[in-house]
């Protein structure tokens, strides 16, 4: 039912026993269940220091003092190939992201992107000239940049269209017919945004905090510092909190019975010296079972099924669902993962890291995905 797939520890003495590289095992477990919390202390918080600019520009006001992430959620499930294009579509499904915060633009505007993308690769140009780190292919290349809006990638009326910045490199004496190369592509965005929040800006101001990169970080420092000169923005590295990682776990779960999950796999890092790495793997099934089980035992006999707050997911019910599968484990292998943090989880429908990777691999429950990542970005913002 329950896998412990392995345990890596380099170089370590456990229980008297000497280890190296890594061990396997199997086990059937039981249901059990049991609620410990771990909160995770954000390490980015952008300061007043790193946000002098923006922050001077916002003014501060009360609704960006109060920000606290949802203790429930309901995964929508929209499917967006509806609404945007099949190439958009397939990039954004095929590619791991590097995820960052950017603090809300200043005076950008969606109707001027032939304009930023001059700008952009002129911007670019220079860089290359002067020696900088931008080459991907040689000297006898240039570069191509397209700002572009992507239609249909919006939750609410109150959200900012998601614009997508593409970098392809092409021959200065290219062959006939030779395609220019994609090296670099990156997208801001705002899903189902705090309402509070994104009406309190200034209008002048454009509120798009989630970007996702993929290409070159060479690529990637150029472009922010050009979006940092032109709009008085900040970043700041987005990680994936262990508290969201556990929201993730258990929103893609509660989508088994519609979109096999295919898998649940963790990796939990444990504080040993050096670090323990666990990875611990459950049957889709056995997944859905424990956690459709947990839900079912807390509605009450009288519902319906008709109140729509019954479809909302709470932290309690995750921090269960959590506790649950450590209890499975800790029976079987006598190992606490409660004294560790989870470090990355994926499933058929998505993956994603501690480190802010993410990869999203089903197009129906991608805007739950980005919803959740959203409000971790706007948690980032100044106060």
């Amino acid at each position: 039912m329950f896998k412990l797939v392995s345990v890596f520890l380099p170089t370590a003495s456990v229980g008297g026993a000497h280890m190296d590289g890594k061990q396997s095992s199997v086990a059937m477990t039981p249901a059990d269940s049991a609620v410990v919390q771990r909160r995770n202390k954000s390490k980015y918080r952008l300061s007043y220091r790193s946000g002098l600019g923006a922050a001077s520009r916002l003014c501060l006001t009360p609704a960006l003092t109060t920000r606290r992430l949802s203790t429930s959620r309901k995964a929508p499930k929209i499917n967006i190939t509806e609404n945007v294009s099949p190439e958009h579509v397939a990039l954004l499904m095929k590619t791991e992201w590097q995820l960052s915060y950017v603090t809300p633009l200043y005076q950008f505007r969606h109707t001027q992107l032939k304009n930023y993308s001059r700008q952009l690769a002129a911007f670019l140009a220079a860089e290359k000239q002067q020696g900088l780190a931008v080459e991907v292919e040689g000297l006898q290349s240039s570069f191509t940049v397209c700002f572009s809006v992507l239609q249909g990638m919006v939750m609410t009326d109150d959200d900012p269209e998601t614009v997508l910045i593409q970098i392809q490199s092409k021959p200065v004496f290219p062959k006939k017919n030779e395609p220019q190369k994609p090296v670099w592509s990156g997208w801001l965005t705002c899903i189902n945004g705090n309402v509070e929040y994104l009406r309190s800006l200034p209008k002048d101001f454009t509120c798009l905090p989630l970007f996702c990169s993929s290409g070159p970080e060479a690529f990637t420092s150029v472009i922010k510092s050009w979006l940092q000169q032109n709009f008085d923005c900040c970043f700041g590295q987005l990680e994936i909190s262990h508290t969201s990682l556990q929201w993730l776990m258990a929103l893609w779960t509660n989508c088994h019975a519609e979109s096999g999950i295919q898998h649940l796999k963790m990796i939990w890092t444990l504080p040993a010296e050096p670090p323990l790495q666990v990875t611990y793997m459950v049957e889709p099934q056995d997944a859905w079972v424990l956690w459709n089980s947990l839900r079912n035992s807390q509605k009450h006999p009288e519902n319906t099924g008709d109140d729509p707050e019954e479809d909302n997911i709470d932290i309690g019910e995750v921090k269960r669902f959590v506790q649950a599968l450590k209890s499975h484990f800790y029976r079987h292998f006598r190992l606490d993962l409660s004294a560790g943090r989870l470090s990355q989880v994926s499933t058929g429908l998505g993956s994603a890291k501690c480190n802010g990777r993410i990869k999203m691999s089903n197009s129906r429950y991608m805007i739950t995905t980005l919803m959740l990542l959203t409000e971790c970005a706007l948690f980032k913002m100044p106060i």
